[in-house]
């Protein structure tokens, strides 16, 4: 018989399908829910089938979650893809990052997924941050409330809980999260001014939940991140703000977590600081499942967690599941016309124009350079290949001449050399290090027509000095909005 304390974790699984092993370990456990990754999607049927069947083993209140941010952080990629909460904040409308929540709910609630990790709260405030950057919805305070509040609401009207991250905020970090352990060190009269705004509002709004930082923040807790701290989730989040719905952690599993408490450690600690879910991701691995649900029997056993304080984390998901129960929602064929318009409306309003671009006549040659491929990692699960972006643009350049770039830009300067008034473009599709031979290359344009494409990370526009046009995303939408841009469209 499975412990009521397992209700408390919301687990993974390895692959599409949920094997008769799984299903049985799965009911044994008694789990309080599932979050799905990028490999556990394929077609509309299998993925339902697999949500249909994690529910018959862990009870029809199980709390089936992912992460369908927007962006470069999607993982059903068969639906409308909302835009990057960075391109919302371009565009400014609440009501369009209102209804960009709603497209992103209803490709989750057609498969029966109830509960969404989205969106980002943090505040873009440092434009090193390696893990934010596009997943906030910009760098004031007060539009990343307005618009990130305006989005969780858009979700949940349209039946999947939102849970708004990474509280108490993430914006002001150089080290992920997922690869250490970052230090906010600010004072509570910074916090409250900037990172705290958002999640202020979020729960003076109602929003079903909460997710935590793997963060130290020195001013409320100089030992622990806010995931295990009972000053920040219990004292601040709690009882100053008077929040009443689901505290959800980040992955347990992130090495700021993992390197201090290994082996399910943090579970119980995660708990008696106030959470009510504790994410544990094991990359497939059930074992690491079972570690956690045994750290917390463990602690209650010894007294270091009571019985109360799991009997009201479970209460908190109890409810959470009566108002998002997950029913499947058929996606009409009229209303995903509808988002996918509505998508290619928002791609087309984000593009930011820098300087003066150079004129693209479609029926001579066009040069592009771009990287083959880019680097992923972190929370995100795929990226623009090169190829893909010059598959678009041969749309409407059919004499486009492409430079698939590595480390080597010898064909690139050939094409330079033959064609030496073709006008070029220069893609950056990475969301970190820009490559030497972008900078290499664009040295050599300064003096000739040039335009820069800036398909993920802005900041690479500057270090460029090329004129250049920001999509602040890279998805089909994007790419097509870009493609009609350049000839004027």
């Amino acid at each position: 018989m499975p412990h009521f304390s397992a209700r408390t974790l919301i687990t993974d699984l390895p692959g599409p399908d949920l094997t008769p092993e799984q299903g049985r370990f799965l009911e044994r456990s008694g789990f309080g829910g599932v979050c799905l990754f990028a490999r556990n999607f394929s077609s509309l049927q299998r993925t339902a089938r697999l949500v249909a069947d994690i529910r018959q083993a862990l009870g029809h209140d199980a709390l089936i979650a992912t992460d369908q941010e927007g962006g470069a952080v999607l993982r059903r990629l068969d639906v409308p893809m909302p835009p990057t909460p960075q391109a919302l904040g371009v565009i400014g409308s609440e009501a369009a990052a209102f209804e960009a929540g709603a497209v992103a709910a209803r490709g989750l609630l057609e498969l029966g997924i109830n509960w969404n990790f989205a969106p980002s709260l943090d505040v873009n405030i440092n434009p090193l941050n390696p893990v934010i950057g596009e997943r906030a919805f910009g760098a004031d305070p007060s539009e990343v409330a307005r618009l990130g509040v305006a989005w969780a609401l858009g979700s949940e009207s349209a039946g999947v809980m939102s849970a708004v991250k990474h509280f108490p905020g993430h914006g002001d970090t150089a080290v992920d999260s997922h690869l250490g352990l970052p230090i906010v060190d600010k004072s509570r009269s910074e916090l409250e001014q900037t990172e705290w705004l958002p999640f202020k509002a979020a729960v003076a709004a109602g929003v079903g939940s909460i997710m935590t930082a793997h963060i130290v923040y020195p001013a409320l807790d100089a030992l622990e991140p806010a995931t295990l701290s009972r000053p920040v989730l219990t004292g601040l989040l709690r009882e100053e703000w008077g929040y009443g719905g689901v505290i959800v952690t980040d992955a347990s599993d992130m090495q700021a977590i993992t390197d201090h408490h290994p082996h399910g450690q943090a579970a119980p600690l995660a708990l008696v600081a106030g959470a009510d879910a504790v994410l544990n991701c094991g990359h497939g691995d059930l074992a690491t499942h079972t570690e956690h649900a045994q750290a917390i029997e463990r602690a209650l056993e010894r007294g270091e967690l009571s019985q109360e304080r799991v009997a009201q984390a479970v209460s908190r998901l109890s409810v959470a599941a009566l108002r998002f129960p997950g029913q499947p929602r058929p996606y009409t064929a009229e209303q995903r016309r509808t988002d996918e318009s509505s998508v290619a409306n928002w791609a087309r309003q984000a593009l930011e124009w820098v300087g003066t671009p150079p004129r693209l006549d479609p029926s001579q040659p066009v040069l592009l350079l771009v990287p083959s491929a880019a680097e992923v990692g972190g929370p995100y699960g795929d990226s623009l290949s090169g190829e893909a972006l010059a598959g678009s643009l041969r749309t409407v350049f059919p004499h486009l001449w492409v430079a698939l770039l590595d480390e080597d830009s010898h064909f690139a300067l050939s094409l330079l050399s033959r064609f030496p008034n073709a006008p070029v473009l220069l893609a950056t599709t990475g969301r970190w290090t820009l490559p030497n031979v972008l900078r290499q290359l664009a040295a050599e344009l300064q003096n000739r027509p040039a335009l820069h494409l800036a398909l993920w990370n802005p900041e690479h526009v500057a270090a460029l000095g090329l004129p250049a046009v920001i999509t602040h995303g890279f998805r089909p939408a994007n790419l097509q909005a870009l493609a009609a841009a350049l000839v004027g469209g």
